[in-house]
């Protein structure tokens, strides 16, 4: 009988090429777990993908930051493997609102090993976790599993967090937990917010590329990149291969330069490549100039990339070249309305519609215009909402007990 597999995040990007390379490597039956905030944008990735309505997938829209629901639970069944991937990872907005991004990351794996801790026939409880919880590589020297961890931002921290509590989960409650750290990863339908997006787009509208150095713009700053169907390959590699209470990493074939990667995209494009060299580091504490992580224990255990770096990405640009909406900030088809950008309060003093202008505002001095569109729907109760917001934050559902509204900058 196929197992069960959960798989958090999994509308996410790197979450919906798990799901994909499943579908076509296992006969397992796939629950997808989503909040569907922004970066999921919907169901956009599993349409895309032809995964929505494949019959071994099911789709439940939660927040995991809160206990997963009796009902939830009956519908869900019997799990024999939780992939848990779901965690807000934009080091901007983690600097810009700490507070929010560690109770997420860290709450939503409490929530998920305490249901862990109800399932009779789980097998594997997978964490899927990040280089940057090490910081920056010290004289270039990769990270082994075991080594310490010396975060440098909210985000990272998050995630070293959550590490140390599933290894606690796994001391004290004999859960089957496993941990992956995983380089910066690229591929079809990445966010349009990540650095490869970024390149494409603005070299195909000729304007000018930030590239990240190191302080003083002495050294231009690297990472090492791996495709997302490698690491879901990688992923499934570790469930057969790997053992419980270990960790592994999932590294990118070489390390490239900003630089570099953004020449190379122009390269591919066959278009002029206009740059500026950026000293982020110094600008933005928090912000790393480069990762490194040590891959000989997956290599040891027969572990090879199915796919080169080169090749992966030169596909990746040519099918974002012809998929351009996934260059898009919003890319929503049904139930839009009028976004508020720009402000620093909204007060809400009117219930508005989908079909109407933006609702009357108490703007307090401020000024308004609108852009774009979203999806959304209302309550129909009258309501009041204050919020502050930072050009750092993009689209964001915000709830205040029975107060619901939209914050875009």
């Amino acid at each position: 009988m196929p197992k069960t597999v959960i798989i958090t995040g999994a509308c996410g990007f790197i979450g919906h090429h798990v799901v994909e390379h499943f579908l076509l490597n296992t006969d397992f039956n796939l629950v997808i777990l989503d909040k569907l905030t922004y970066a999921s944008k919907g169901y956009e990735r599993l349409r895309s993908a032809e995964i929505l309505n494949n019959s071994r997938v099911r789709v439940f829209s939660v927040d995991l930051a809160h206990p997963i629901s009796e009902g939830l639970q009956q519908e869900i069944g019997n799990v024999h493997i939780i992939i848990h991937m779901a965690a807000n990872s934009h080091v901007d907005h983690s600097i810009e609102f700490p507070v929010d991004f560690i109770h997420n990351n860290v709450m939503s794996t409490v929530q998920v090993l305490e249901y862990a801790r109800t399932l009779k026939h789980l097998e594997r409880f997978f964490y899927f976790s990040t280089d940057e919880v090490f910081g920056p590589p010290i004289n270039n020297t990769g990270y082994k599993e075991w080594d310490r961890h010396k975060p440098t931002n909210p985000y990272s921290a998050s995630k070293s967090a959550a590490e140390q509590i599933c290894m606690g989960y796994e001391n004290t409650y004999k859960l089957p937990i496993m941990i992956c750290n995983v380089m910066n990863v690229f591929g079809e339908r990445q966010l349009y917010e990540k650095f490869i997006p970024i390149c494409i787009r603005k070299i195909l509208h000729g304007e000018t590329i930030d590239i990240h150095c190191y302080p003083g713009c002495e050294k231009i700053g690297t990472r090492f990149y791996i495709h997302a169907r490698n690491v879901a390959a990688a992923v499934l590699f570790l469930l057969q291969h790997g053992k419980v209470g270990d960790k592994y990493n999932i590294t990118g074939e070489r390390e490239v330069s900003n630089l570099e990667m953004a020449q190379f995209i122009a390269k591919v494009m066959k278009k002029p490549l206009h740059y500026e060299l950026t000293d982020t580091a110094s600008q933005r504490p928090g912000h790393d100039a480069s990762y490194c992580l040590d891959g000989s224990k997956m290599e040891q255990m027969g572990w090879k990339l199915p796919v080169n770096f080169e090749e992966s990405l030169t596909k990746t640009i040519e099918w974002t070249l012809e998929n351009q909406e996934w260059l898009e900030k919003f890319n929503y088809k049904r139930g839009r309305t009028h976004l508020i950008a720009k402000a620093k309060t909204i007060t809400w003093t009117t219930n508005p519609t989908l079909e109407g202008q933006p609702p009357a505002l108490a703007t307090s001095g401020n000024n308004w215009f609108t852009t774009g569109t979203i999806p959304i729907s209302w309550s129909t109760t009258r309501y009041v909402i204050d919020a502050k917001i930072s050009a750092a934050r993009a689209t964001t559902f915000i709830s205040f007990r029975d107060s619901i509204g939209i914050i875009v900058v």
